[in-house]
C-alpha cells in the first residue's frame, strides 16, 4: 500500500479525533492536512501507519488548541463548536462513544478540560487507544495519562450530556418543532419544550444573536412564533440535518445561502436545549453563507408593517 493510500484509508480517523480535540472543522482540516505533509515528508515508512498519524494529528491538535484557547476567551458572546453534519470515522464498536462525544453538549464539557486532559479523553474514552499508546501521543508517561484521564472523567461526570436513545423519536419530535415554528403556534412549541429549556445563539459578533440566553418554555416559545413566521414569508427554509449527531436544520436564505445552523438537545421526549449558531464564519464549511445582518433588517421591517 501506497502512503497516499495508507493515509486517505485513515483520514476518516484522523479527521474525527481532530474535530473532538478541536471543536472547529476547519482547523480539524488543518490539522488533517499538516499530518499528511509530515507523513509525506517522512523518509522512513513507520511499522505502524495509523499510530504514527494518530500521533501526528494529536501533537499538532494539541498545540492548535493551546492558541485558539486565547481566541476563544476575546470571542462575543457565546461561543459553540463548528456545526457537523456527518462524522466520516465509524466504527459500530464504538457507536456510542462516538455518536455522544460530537454532540455540542459533550463538545462545550470539553472545552473545560486542559489541552492535554481533552486529547488523551478523547484517545483513551471516545477511540479506546491503549494507555502506551494515549501516552505516545500526548508526549506524557502512563502514569501521568492515567492521572490526566482521571480530572478529566471527574469534569465530564456532572454534565455529561444524556439524549434519547430513540433517534426515530427523536426525528419526529423535531420535525414537530420546525412545523410549528414555521407557522408561528405558540401553543404547539410550548408543548414540544422542557420547562427549563434554553435557547441561546452563537453570533460571534458577526451575525444577529441573542442578548442573553433565553430560559422557560413560554418565553422560548414566544419569542420563536415571533420571529421565525417572518423568515417564511421572506422564503427562507429550514432544511433537516442532523447536526452533530443531534436534530437540527440548516437555513438557506431566498437564493439558498445558509444563514444559520440549529441543534436541538432531546431528553425524555422535550427539547432541553436550542442552540443555533449564526456566526459566517462557522458556517462556510457547508456551503455559500448569505447576509444574516440584511435578513435580520428585512424580518425587523415585516414585523413593523405586520404591526
Amino acid at each position: 500500500m501506497s502512503k497516499v493510500e495508507e493515509f486517505e484509508e485513515l483520514r476518516p480517523l484522523l479527521f474525527s479525533l481532530a474535530y473532538r480535540v478541536l471543536g472547529s472543522v476547519g482547523e480539524a482540516e488543518d490539522a488533517v492536512q499538516e499530518t499528511w505533509l509530515r507523513f509525506d515528508g517522512s523518509a522512513a515508512r513507520p511499522d505502524s501507519a495509523k499510530a504514527w498519524l494518530s500521533t501526528t494529528v494529536t501533537r499538532i491538535s494539541i498545540d492548535v488548541l493551546r492558541s485558539a484557547r486565547v481566541r476563544r476567551e476575546r470571542y462575543v458572546g457565546p461561543w459553540f463548536p463548528e456545526p457537523l453534519l456527518s462524522d466520516p470515522y465509524e466504527d459500530p464498536e464504538r457507536a456510542v462513544e462516538l455518536a455522544d462525544s460530537v454532540s455540542m453538549a459533550a463538545l462545550l464539557l470539553l472545552e473545560r478540560l486542559s489541552p492535554l486532559e481533552r486529547a488523551v479523553f478523547v484517545l483513551r474514552e471516545v477511540f479506546a487507544f491503549g494507555f502506551e499508546e494515549v501516552a505516545e501521543a500526548v508526549g506524557r508517561s502512563e502514569p501521568a495519562c492515567r492521572q490526566l484521564l482521571v480530572r478529566a472523567r471527574r469534569h465530564m461526570a456532572a454534565g455529561r450530556p444524556r439524549f434519547d436513545a430513540d433517534r426515530a423519536e427523536r426525528r419526529e419530535l423535531a420535525r414537530r418543532f420546525f412545523e410549528a415554528l414555521k407557522e408561528g403556534e405558540v401553543g404547539e412549541l410550548r408543548e414540544l419544550l422542557a420547562a427549563d429549556v434554553q435557547l441561546v445563539g452563537d453570533g460571534g459578533g458577526k451575525a444577529p444573536q441573542l442578548a442573553r440566553t433565553v430560559v422557560g418554555a413560554e418565553l422560548v416559545a414566544r419569542l420563536l412564533a415571533a420571529f421565525f413566521p417572518a423568515l417564511t414569508a421572506l422564503r427562507v427554509t429550514a432544511e433537516p440535518h442532523e447536526v452533530n449527531g443531534q436534530p437540527g436544520a440548516l437555513f438557506r436564505d431566498r437564493d439558498g445561502r445558509i444563514v444559520h445552523a440549529l441543534a436541538l438537545d432531546v431528553l425524555d421526549g422535550r427539547i432541553q436545549v436550542v442552540r443555533g449558531v449564526s456566526n459566517p464564519d462557522k458556517l462556510r464549511h457547508l456551503g455559500p453563507v448569505g447576509d444574516a445582518w440584511a435578513l435580520d433588517r428585512e424580518v425587523r421591517r415585516l414585523r413593523r408593517r405586520a404591526n
